[in-house]
């Protein structure tokens, strides 16, 4: 991991006893939460049942006496329980990504997004958990075609996946007025960063183009390539999630965007790899996305007024960076 001098999140200081527990801690950002909480000093609990997770992601911190891992699925109420007890807060990543795939698998989503987040806030409330801070999505905004997105502005969802975001949504509000469970959602935008699989079916756009442009082939960008996304580097995201555990309690209850705050459309963002990398390899178009929003910009004066949010890292630095760290996973 690059130094975290730069980082928004080095100087936070937590209770010395405090621990952490982060679900589906062997995903792309569960992994890269446990390393930089590791790396601050403080204790980490993982859960993970590999369904979506690598090993690989997190076998470097079991030398770590710090780290305590549980190979276990939120969908089991006993499960969540268990893994709760001592806990000071919970960074839950745990749950099953891609707009295509829910697509394909309503019922999977529900089962997984739905219950196993509801499952985790309950265990949460019975072992008295100071923060519960949960992955949302800017999925949540669906057809809404304002710019930039804000909170409080939501259009109707267009799949399965942003649905189960924002039943998410609903049930920590519930859970922070009826059970006075402290709950902040964090809307992530177009996260990207090390760890971030390539070789998925449902690969994210950034390692599906790098992989491709490294091995020589044309990648294909769904529809005309002018759709943009406001893409947020995996060092924000981190920032977000552990300035969400030291928030006031005014922040509670609530839902906030993170991303960096500007956009690009998918073909700047391939002729930006295609420089990075010395490339000259033209894309192929293809149809679009179903479910696919067409706009993504995030307003993230929230975030910065009730979080303390002040993102680092900008789309140029964040790729520089994931190439780098790619050119030697991919080897």
């Amino acid at each position: 991991m690059e130094t975290i001098e730069k980082s928004g999140y080095k100087h936070l200081k937590f209770d010395d006893n405090a621990i952490f527990l982060v679900t589906g801690c062997a995903g792309f950002i569960g992994s890269n939460l446990v390393e930089a909480i590791l790396n601050l000093g403080y204790k980490v609990k993982g859960i993970d049942n590999f369904s979506t997770g690598k090993k690989e992601n997190i076998e470097e911190f079991f030398k770590n006496d710090n780290f305590e891992f549980i190979e276990g699925d939120i969908c089991d109420l006993e499960t969540c329980r268990n893994v709760c007890k001592g806990v000071t807060y919970i960074l839950n990543q745990a749950a099953l990504g891609s707009v295509p795939r829910s697509m394909k698998y309503p019922t999977l989503y529900v089962q997984n997004n739905i219950l196993g987040t509801v499952n985790m806030m309950q265990a949460a409330v019975e072992n008295k958990v100071k923060r519960f801070v949960y992955a949302s999505s800017s999925s949540v905004y669906g057809d809404s075609t304002k710019l930039p997105k804000c909170e409080g502005e939501e259009g109707e969802k267009i799949s399965p996946y942003a649905l189960t975001k924002w039943v998410d949504e609903e049930f920590a509000k519930l859970y922070f007025k009826i059970y006075n469970l402290n709950t902040i959602g964090l809307r992530y935008f177009n996260v990207f960063g090390r760890r971030q699989d390539p070789y998925s079916t449902y690969a994210a756009v950034i390692p599906i183009f790098v992989k491709k442009i490294l091995n020589g082939e044309q990648p294909t960008i769904n529809g005309n390539g002018e759709q943009s996304r406001d893409f947020t580097y995996i060092e924000n995201v981190i920032e977000a999630n552990l300035k969400a555990c030291l928030a006031d309690e005014t922040a509670c209850g609530r839902a906030y965007n993170i991303a960096y705050g500007e956009r690009i459309t998918l073909n700047q963002l391939y002729n930006k790899l295609a420089d990075l990398l010395n490339s000259n390899i033209k894309p192929i178009y293809g149809p679009e996305r179903a479910g696919d929003v067409k706009h993504s910009l995030a307003n993230i004066e929230n975030t910065k007024k009730y979080l303390k949010y002040n993102p680092k890292y900008d789309i140029n630095q964040g790729l520089e960076l994931a190439i780098e760290w790619y050119k030697k996973y991919l080897k």
